[in-house]
């Protein structure tokens, strides 16, 4: 059971890195940390291993909670969140194959496997999200010269927050979060590759 719910974990807190790369992981080392258990009684940094149980160490704590301010600050600066969209999404991916991964059940081992699902599960959903954020700044940039991407940056850490916080404390509800999100995010990146090539 607590396998099963690791990996709900895992992937919830990937999709939430497809939002924001560094509030899931924040949030994560923050759960590790205090030790916080999920809806019924499971524990978080059992979950976590003793591998990488230096997730939840206070100066890796106090470091992502750093990055995660310089992160949400620099998306409210004009033009400055469509520079960060380029080197984001590859970010996004790597730490959604990563948070994934360390989430992953013991019986996989340490190898290829464990981190070959990681990537696809947790790293093929923070790149569907960040790809569906990316086409949404996009949109916005074009329709509006950029003014409304404070609001986009808004929902995006929004979005991030409430993602990464469900999926530590009731990863069976951030299961269907994450279908949704994926629903969403897949059929904004249809449209777009859609209309794309109509008009070319």
């Amino acid at each position: 059971m607590n396998e099963a719910l690791a990996i709900l974990v895992g992937i919830g807190l990937a999709a939430a890195c497809g939002f924001r790369v560094f509030v899931p992981l924040f949030i994560a080392s923050l759960a590790a940390n205090t030790g916080i258990d999920l809806f019924g009684g499971a524990d978080f940094q059992g979950m976590v291993g003793e591998d990488t149980a230096w997730l939840g160490s206070t100066p890796v704590t106090i470091a992502l909670g750093v990055a995660t301010a310089v992160e949400i600050a620099a998306y409210y600066i004009p033009w400055v969140d469509n520079l960060l969209d380029s080197i984001a999404t590859p970010a996004a991916v790597a730490a959604g194959t990563f948070i994934s991964g360390i989430l992953m059940p013991e019986f996989l081992g340490d190898g290829s496997l464990k981190w070959v699902l990681a990537l696809i599960a947790g790293g093929g959903t923070a790149g569907v999200v960040q790809g569906a954020s990316v086409v949404t700044r996009g949109a916005s940039t074009a329709s509006t010269g950029g003014i409304g991407n404070p609001l986009v940056s808004t929902t995006e850490l929004g979005g991030a927050v409430l993602t990464a916080g469900v999926a530590v404390l009731v990863p069976v509800l951030a299961a269907l979060l994450v279908a949704f999100l994926l629903f969403v995010a897949l059929k904004k990146l249809i449209c777009r590759m859609t209309n794309r090539g109509a008009t070319t």
